[in-house]
């Protein structure tokens, strides 16, 4: 098994020590029906967040979020005064997923669960991973008031 990097290593002390990052589906996202019914909403509002921007069409937690773009769009969505989404250029994806991490991260406190090196190595995300991160921003959100979401 490859070593982390310093960088993960730190991170995964820090996520340690403060009780690490939310476990489990994001809040609200809980309904009769299991995982799947959990995934299927949040890839909905995925997509209904990020409708209308050039170059996402988010049919899936894998490739539909290689350029970057697409957490792009749907941070934009949020925080459309933290960056001109229209000067995007889909081919630099490092540029576009470093914006994305960073804007997630300094606007709405989610953990950087993913990194930028690690999203460009790899020619499609990781389904897991994408999911797991959009989880964790979908909390981020919601503990802002940003997200609302039905009592029950």
């Amino acid at each position: 098994r490859p070593r982390a990097s310093g960088r993960a290593q730190g991170r995964s002390a820090i996520l340690e020590k403060f009780g690490g990052a939310a476990k489990g589906p994001a809040p609200h996202l809980r309904r009769a029906g299991g995982m799947a019914t959990v995934k299927a909403m949040l890839l909905e509002w995925c997509r209904a967040r990020t409708r209308g921007y050039q170059h996402v069409e988010v049919q899936n937690f894998s490739g539909s979020w290689g350029s970057g773009l697409a957490f792009c769009a749907l941070l934009h969505s949020f925080f459309p005064d933290a960056f001109d989404y229209g000067s995007l250029d889909p081919g630099d994806r490092r540029h576009n997923f470093a914006l994305a991490f960073a804007t997630a991260e300094e606007r709405a406190g989610c953990a950087p669960l993913l990194e930028v090196e690690d999203m460009v190595r790899l020619p499609v995300p990781d389904a897991k991973c994408v999911y797991t991160y959009l989880q964790e921003l979908y909390r981020c959100l919601v503990a802002m008031g940003l997200v609302k979401t039905k009592k029950r």
